[in-house]
């Protein structure tokens, strides 16, 4: 049976997407309408007479309201979708769907490598960090010593990164933006996924390497080491002490050893970048079938991108396991409009032009596809940014829309692995938690195969189901949690990844 032109999400829709391009003339079947333009690829198309001012409806839901009287087979985009004030009902909690647990005998499992504290990590790094970019150089130095021939007598250990930042200086020394840098950087040296962690200092920055590890209550110890470049010497001297503390690490860190643990140790962090018009249509509906499976067996979600959520946030708090839990994503949602207001930023309504290019007309219609990444499962608490995570099924962590950004946050809260969705093709890659891409269209799999993991466009073709797409992704991210190298990880994308949120002032 040939497979239909165009793609009906909800009965009650007054719009469907167009699955593939259709010229204008073309009959739509099923629907009883004839293109009256030409429509892109995942671009919408009226189905019926919609009045000025009514309510444009996408997966049963209001994502903008006709800006004039709009015929059957008119193509529908930012031209004609437009934005008002829309009234919300918050709903605390009435959504709320808890996961059903499965037995742990009957959870699945992976090749997880377990911390002496009992934590569980997909992978196994040394990281060399920074405390103020001045150290920057040093630190890339360090690491790009520990090359693959250099670690051939340590096949355990999974490689050596350096963290790279912009920040530690010319910032305020006390309040949010120092504690958000604290939370990050020590997120990541108690990362799982981490053997241990250098970290170097030029001696005279406010993020002072003192203050730092009292701060955020961090030992030094045969693990974890620091360098300050004014008392070693300065940069060539610092550079040595690094390596050599690196030599006296390696043994220890290659002692790790993967053995199998359950699913619930896992915690992925959700993003999407590139967005197009079958992102909320197959990748991330699809990732959140996986999220639903994943809260089943034990493991942890965190939903984040909260500027890629606006708009849409009354669903979420109507989801959440309580009103406080509600109310703590609604007060990140208030924070983030005082924050953008007056600013030309997504928050404020306009997507970016390859998210406009991909058939999404504004923030509503992407935050409606961006949520599809939590599947159904009610979120149990809500985090700020770089916090960590410890509670278990679906989270909410607050960060920026921008992924670097957001996946540094997720990380730093525990993240063990990233499953990134992208439309339009995004190249990222993130250490130490390892990025799985899952591509929403099958031509733009084709054509980026290279850095694409899942082809979620398999959806779109009609040949699989979204609840089989769910199953495969799951099974991947647990091969990928054992030690499958994912297609940024072969490509060693990722160490330029890691960039904590630059919030506050720099003088």
């Amino acid at each position: 049976m040939p497979v239909a032109p165009v793609i009906r999400l909800d009965p009650r829709d007054n719009v469907v997407v167009a699955r593939t391009a259709i010229p204008a003339g073309a009959q739509i079947p099923g629907e009883g309408v004839t293109a009256l333009q030409d429509v892109p690829a995942g671009h919408k198309i009226a189905v019926m007479p919609i009045a000025q001012g009514e309510p444009v409806l996408k997966y049963a839901t209001l994502i903008g309201y006709a800006g004039d009287d709009i015929a059957p087979g008119a193509w529908m985009h930012r031209h004609n979708v437009l934005l008002d004030d829309i009234q919300k009902d918050y709903r605390f909690g009435q959504d709320y769907i808890a996961a059903e647990l499965l037995p742990e005998d009957r959870r699945a499992s992976f090749m997880g490598i377990q911390r002496p504290d009992g934590r569980v990590g997909t992978r196994n790094y040394i990281g060399v960090f920074i405390t103020v970019n001045c150290a920057a150089t040093v630190a890339r130095k360090i690491a790009a010593y520990f090359d693959d021939e250099r670690l051939a007598d340590f096949p355990n250990v999974d490689g050596v990164v350096p963290f790279i930042h912009q920040q530690g200086c010319g910032m305020e020394a006390t309040g949010e933006p120092m504690e958000l840098l604290h939370r990050t950087l020590s997120g990541y040296i108690r990362h799982p996924n981490l053997a241990g962690a250098v970290v170097c200092s030029l001696g005279c920055e406010r993020n002072s390497l003192d203050r730092f590890f009292g701060d955020t209550a961090l030992d030094t110890g045969l693990m974890l080491r620091t360098i300050r470049m004014q008392d070693v010497g300065g940069t060539a001297a610092a550079i040595e002490a690094g390596k050599a503390a690196l030599r006296e690490m390696l043994p220890e860190a290659n002692k790790a050893a993967r053995s199998p643990q359950s699913a619930a140790h896992l915690k992925i962090g959700l993003q999407c970048g590139g967005s197009d018009g079958f992102s909320g249509l197959s990748a991330n509906p699809a990732l959140g079938k996986a999220v639903d499976l994943l809260a089943r067996h034990g493991g942890t979600a965190i939903l984040s991108e909260t500027p890629e959520l606006y708009g849409i946030e009354h669903t979420l708090t109507a989801r959440a396991r309580d009103e406080s839990t509600g109310r703590a994503l609604l007060d990140r949602i208030t924070w983030w409009l005082e924050y953008t207001d007056g600013k030309d930023v997504q928050m404020q309504g306009v997507v970016g032009p390859g998210n406009q290019d991909g058939g999404l007309a504004n923030v509503i219609e992407k935050s409606l596809g961006g949520a599809k990444k939590g599947g159904m499962t009610g979120i149990e608490a809500v985090y700020r940014y770089a916090e960590p995570v410890t509670a278990r099924g679906l989270v909410f962590m607050d960060t920026p829309g921008y992924d670097p950004v957001a996946a540094t946050g997720q990380i730093a809260g525990g993240a063990n692995l990233i499953c990134f969705t992208t439309g339009r093709g995004s190249c990222f890659g993130s250490f130490p938690a390892p990025t799985i891409k899952l591509a929403t269209n099958t031509p733009m799999f084709t054509r980026m195969a290279g850095d694409m993991d899942i082809n979620c466009g398999t959806v779109i073709d009609g040949e699989m189901t979204l609840d089989a797409m769910g199953e495969a992704i799951f099974d991947r991210i647990l091969a990928i949690a054992s030690g499958e190298t994912s297609k940024s990880e072969a490509l060693g994308v990722g160490a330029e990844e890691f960039v904590p949120w630059p919030i506050g002032v720099t003088g």
